[in-house]
């Protein structure tokens, strides 16, 4: 298990040195040079050169008069720092306004995810059991159809029907500015409230997959020898649902991964489209207005939650299935 830890670890660096390596080419790349744009800028208003190329740097955290490979190496170092600079827009550090829009799609995403896991279960297994019936049949087509409908088209659909038709939610905004913020009964009543769009949308999106995965899976297990031989020793079907349940929720750790994956990036859809103030929205902002080092921010921050949710799948999935686990011992 350690083994297959350190590789995860080793995989997930790889992933992110190449998406930072990306988003510095991208900088670079950009047409109208941002960069060397805001060092121009500095000139013109009075500023040495060599004050205007450290004013750049403490924004973007490479120096823009240097060549591409020493603003690179400049590049690299500051975010092994952890220092991401400050915006171009704001001037506010981005270590700041990523932790604070971190909340608003941490949270959302990881309950919607969780609930259409726990529905995509049980109703999958469910599913697997009735699979010769009709009802079987259309909770099979559910979840064909929702899974092939993009998670924009879901959050689109559903504020047009609860928020435009039959507006019994809001539209837009993570809580009332009527209320200030805080513990207290009517904040966390406007929060939630403001939130059941969204997580609505996370839900409904990644169901598909989970009922379909899980309903697979049962009918594998079902047809694997030991539960014939379980059947035939006479031993108790609650102990034998329990042994099929085990085995076949095994691979839906792995789907659980991907789909954080996804609905992570379906965040900066469904951010728009509710005007929600996560990660997403941030983005977007940051792209319009040409801010590179909070776009930057929120692309690392991004790519470094979809890592960790694709180690911690890995070591759950070690530790529920003794077989992978005396395996990675053996190596």
């Amino acid at each position: 298990m350690t083994r297959r830890l350190a590789g995860q670890l080793v995989r997930g660096l790889v992933m992110v040195w190449v998406v930072l390596t990306f988003t510095f080419v991208i900088i670079s790349i950009m047409p109208g040079d941002p960069v060397g744009a805001a060092y121009e800028n500095l000139i013109q208003q009075g500023y040495s050169p060599d004050q205007a190329a450290a004013e750049t740097a403490m924004m973007h955290r490479f120096q823009p008069t240097g060549n591409i490979a020493e603003q690179y190496l400049e590049y690299m170092g500051s975010l092994a720092r952890f220092d991401l600079g400050q915006s171009m827009y704001t001037r506010v550090d981005v270590g700041d306004m990523l932790l604070d829009a971190a909340k608003w799609t941490v949270i959302p995403v990881l309950l919607g995810t969780i609930l259409s896991f726990g529905l995509g279960v049980f109703i999958g297994v469910y599913a697997a059991i009735k699979r010769s019936s009709k009802l079987g049949d259309a909770l099979t087509m559910s979840g064909s159809l929702l899974r092939g409908i993009p998670d924009f088209v879901v959050g689109l659909i559903l504020a047009a029907i609860f928020a435009t038709l039959w507006p019994v939610l809001p539209r837009s905004g993570a809580v009332d500015i009527l209320y200030e913020p805080g513990f207290n009964l009517d904040y966390i009543l406007s929060l939630g409230y403001h939130a059941i769009l969204p997580v609505a949308t996370y839900t409904i999106s990644a169901y598909g997959g989970f009922i379909l995965a899980m309903k697979s899976s049962v009918v594998t297990v079902l047809g694997d020898d030991f539960i014939l031989a379980a059947e035939l020793r006479g031993m108790k079907r609650s102990i034998i649902f329990r042994y099929i349940a085990r085995n076949a929720i095994l691979p839906l750790f792995t789907v659980f991964a991907l789909s954080v994956a996804a609905v992570f990036s379906g965040a900066i859809f469904i951010e728009r489209i509710f005007n929600y103030p996560g990660l997403g929205m941030l983005l977007i902002n940051s792209i319009g207005r040409r801010d590179i080092t909070v776009m930057a921010g929120a692309l690392l921050l991004i790519t470094i939650a979809v890592i960790i949710a694709n180690i911690i799948a890995d070591m759950f999935y070690s530790v529920i299935d003794p077989r992978i686990r005396r395996a990675g011992e053996r190596v």
